[in-house]
């Protein structure tokens, strides 16, 4: 197993390893090596070249400090690094492309709180680094780690690094990099709806997580003509995700019903995810907005192949629902590289995850939620789409979802007492309903999903494994 590497990055509380400032810089070096080997390959006598990367973060107070670790790696090992400044995720890995980077690093925990953070990689195609990549890369690092501290202990010095929490101020540098990158990415975004489009008339509440979407989400929708509330739009640092956003889209829920506004976008922290919320106060998770777009896909005759990608976490609804329509669901791994990988594989045009991680792939390689909830806007406004009409024809399969914390991530199927309990709560529903048991890849938690068509029997299955993950492997 990876130790440094989840589902989505690296991620941990900021300060602490592999968040730590040696770990973080060392990150920055061993990426560095890694991206000079093909610049060199590709330009022979360029040795002398060094590998570009852009980095952004979000609204997170660790950020600036991180990004200071991190670029003082790369410095060291040779590397060029230019700050992209607070953005979105999906905007970073765009203008890694589209600006011709050899990397792009976003240092952000996404939906987590304040105090964790994190570093996702992405090359110039917007692709995350594979399982191998992870691992090679994560061998280099934990190699770099411990020969610095190695040499520390020799020399009876400490090395020379950034401390946790020393970072400047960032106010010219964040400047510099807002008038120069995102233009662009709001470019990009207008240009990824109909040409012309206005939504006047059209009443819009936008959670913005008091993350990375609160300086452009509120500024697109009212530039295309919508009448704005934006919530949760003035992070201090701390605020980011704090009872808002994606992961707790109830506020906006309240904020839509109560303000007659025709719907509602929930984003976490980076902006790589979306929620949608009907006129009613109704919350639409990722797999409405899967089906949403497939059938507009479908109807213009662009749903490559009639196939959509979602995860093993997808309702059995959406499985159903697609069939019906004549649309495979094609299913992977929990984690939005996973998808992509897919897509590119099958290759279709549309995916994405439960969560509201949604990637069109004719615009972006990457899950954008600022992207997304333009992408439903149009609908409302170019097939008189009625969300709460669409949602009220759909019911979901009764769905438990447990977290239990734990203090080591054996293998489940093969534990002892693990594996029966997972074994006989699948036997328990006799084809009637599926159970997926996981660990989470960000932090220390085994997750337990079992869907069903009888609430009571996939609850009680749903709680007998949990308690016997909890007895054996609980923190």
């Amino acid at each position: 197993m990876k130790r440094l590497f989840g589902t989505d990055g690296i991620r941990g509380m900021s300060g602490e390893f592999p968040l730590d400032p040696r770990t973080i810089a060392s990150v920055g070096a061993a990426l560095v090596r890694r991206l000079r080997a093909p610049i060199e390959a590709a330009a022979p006598g360029g040795a002398g070249l060094s590998p570009r990367i852009l980095v952004g973060r979000d609204t997170r107070e660790s950020g600036p400090w991180i990004q200071d670790a991190f670029v003082s790696g790369v410095i060291r090992a040779g590397g060029a690094a230019e700050s992209a400044g607070v953005i979105p995720t999906p905007g970073l890995a765009y203008l890694t492309g589209r600006e011709r980077f050899d990397a792009g690093v976003m240092i952000s925990a996404s939906h987590n709180p304040f105090r964790d953070n994190g570093i996702k990689i992405f090359g110039p195609e917007q692709i995350k680094l594979t399982d191998a990549d992870e691992r090679a890369l994560e061998e280099d690092i934990l190699r770099e780690v411990s020969l610095i501290a190695a040499r520390a202990v020799r020399s009876g010095c400490a090395p020379s690094e950034v401390r946790a929490g020393a970072a400047g101020s960032r106010g010219d540098e964040d400047r510099g990099a807002a008038e120069r990158f995102l233009p662009l990415y709001k470019d990009f975004l207008l240009e990824s709806v109909s040409p012309g489009l206005s939504l006047s008339g059209l009443r819009i509440a936008l959670d913005c997580a008091n993350g990375a979407a609160a300086s452009i989400a509120p500024a697109l929708f009212a530039a295309l003509g919508a009448d704005v509330l934006a919530t949760h739009a003035a992070p201090d640092g701390r605020n980011i995700n704090e009872a808002c956003g994606a992961l707790h889209p109830e506020a906006l829920a309240r904020d839509v019903a109560s303000s007659g506004a025709d719907a509602g976008f929930a984003f976490d922290g980076d902006a790589d995810r979306c929620l949608a919320v009907d006129r009613t106060g109704r919350i639409l998770d990722g797999d409405f907005i899967l089906y949403i777009e497939a059938q507009r896909l479908k109807a213009r005759g662009l749903l490559r192949g009639d196939v959509v990608v979602a995860t093993v976490m997808t309702n059995l609804w959406l499985e159903k629902r697609l069939r019906e329509d004549g649309v495979r669901l094609l299913r992977t791994p929990v984690g939005d590289k996973y998808v992509l990988e897919a897509m590119l594989r099958e290759g279709a045009v549309l995916g994405g995850e439960q969560s509201g991680h949604v990637i069109f792939l004719d615009r972006s390689r990457a899950g954008d939620g600022i992207l997304t909830s333009l992408r439903i806007a149009e609908a409302l406004v170019q097939d008189g789409l009625d969300l709460a009409r669409l949602a009220s024809g759909i019911e979901r399969f009764p769905q438990v979802l447990l977290n239990v914390p734990v203090s080591s991530k054996p293998p489940l199927e093969t534990h002892a007492e693990i594996g029966p309990a997972i074994r006989r709560a699948e036997e328990e529903l006799a084809g009637d309903g599926r159970v997926l048991v996981r660990y989470s890849g960000t932090e220390r938690l085994a997750r337990v999903m079992v869907e069903g068509t009888d609430a009571a029997r996939i609850e009680s299955a749903a709680r007998a494994i949990a308690d016997t993950i909890r007895e054996h492997i609980g923190a």
